[in-house]
């Protein structure tokens, strides 16, 4: 392997994105006969990138399981995963595929316009209610548990309706995210979180992210990544950096304490065999990337969640 190539399986689907990069701001468009957007897309889809908009956006995973980022978080997630992202905040889900493998329908997705709940609120007061989960949204929000479940179901419930019944479901989807307890709802990016994002910088992170997530449990090397989208590895380095809020190493670090979890979770490996197998050399290195990003050592984590 040269240093301009990447590991089997990710070179023709980067080339071909190389030569067609395009700015991945997405551009939302309007429904006439809806208040707001509702739609559904397969994966991979042109849709299914790193991508940012003004719009808030609901997001639910209907099938398989994968890594998802929003903001500087990098997470796992699985079926029935419930988002809220707020208003231009960067995010992607990439989920674990076979080779030729797609996923129909994986993603219902909920988008709307915030100057909507605005002017919508000064009619119908009812909506204030709102204002609190909006600006939490900036962080991105997950939910979980029955607040997640009851999402879904309003999801899916807009989605088979029109006129009066979709709206009454979104004002109930409203309700259910609104009034999720604090333990059924984890935050996402840091408060501090502010990227440098154009047109160019979303294209080239897209692409790193889609060699990363595919790679991560093996070698993974920023001299491939910065090779990758023609760039020389000091200005690779602090482009991504001032583009995604975080360090190249740091994104790769979390991708594998990540996948770590959900192995911890959710099977009965050693945690020797989990180290090596999410891509960490030793495991005393390990032990301390996860205690430093956990506050808990793995085999506390483990009993922790199984508790």
């Amino acid at each position: 392997m040269t240093a301009a190539e990447p590991p089997d399986g990710a070179t023709a689907r980067l080339a071909e994105r190389l030569l067609g990069m395009h700015a991945n701001r997405e551009v939302i468009p309007p429904d006439p006969n809806h208040s707001v957007r509702w739609h559904e897309h397969d994966y991979p889809s042109p849709v299914a990138r790193w991508n940012y908009h003004p719009e808030y956006e609901i997001h639910l995973i209907r099938k398989g399981t994968g890594k998802f980022i929003v903001g500087d978080h990098i997470g796992t997630f699985e079926a029935g995963q419930v988002s809220l992202v707020g208003s231009g905040l960067p995010h992607d889900w990439v989920s674990d595929l076979e080779p030729g493998e797609v996923l129909e329908n994986r993603d219902a997705v909920i988008q709307f316009d915030g100057r909507w709940v605005e002017q919508t609120a000064a009619l119908v007061p009812e909506l204030a209610e709102l204002k609190p989960l909006l600006e939490e949204s900036a962080r991105g929000v997950e939910f979980l548990g029955r607040s997640a479940a009851s999402a879904a179901a309003s999801i899916e419930a807009m989605g088979a309706t029109t006129g009066l019944d979709r709206l009454h479901h979104l004002l109930e989807l409203f309700t259910i995210l609104a009034r999720a307890p604090q333990e059924e709802r984890r935050y996402l990016a840091d408060e501090w979180f502010r990227p440098q994002l154009d047109g160019q910088a979303a294209a080239v992170v897209d692409m790193v992210l889609e060699y990363v997530f595919s790679n991560h449990a093996g070698s993974v090397k920023m001299s491939e990544a910065a090779a990758m989208v023609g760039m020389p590895e000091p200005t690779f380095s602090k482009y991504f950096k001032r583009a995604t809020g975080q360090n190249f190493s740091d994104l790769v670090r979390k991708l594998r304490l990540a996948h770590a979890r959900r192995l911890l979770e959710r099977s009965e490996k050693a945690i020797s065999e989990i180290c090596y197998e999410v891509g960490f050399s030793n495991l005393s290195n390990f032990n301390r990337h996860f205690l430093n990003d956990a506050g808990e050592t793995p085999r506390q984590y483990r009993q922790r969640v199984r508790s």
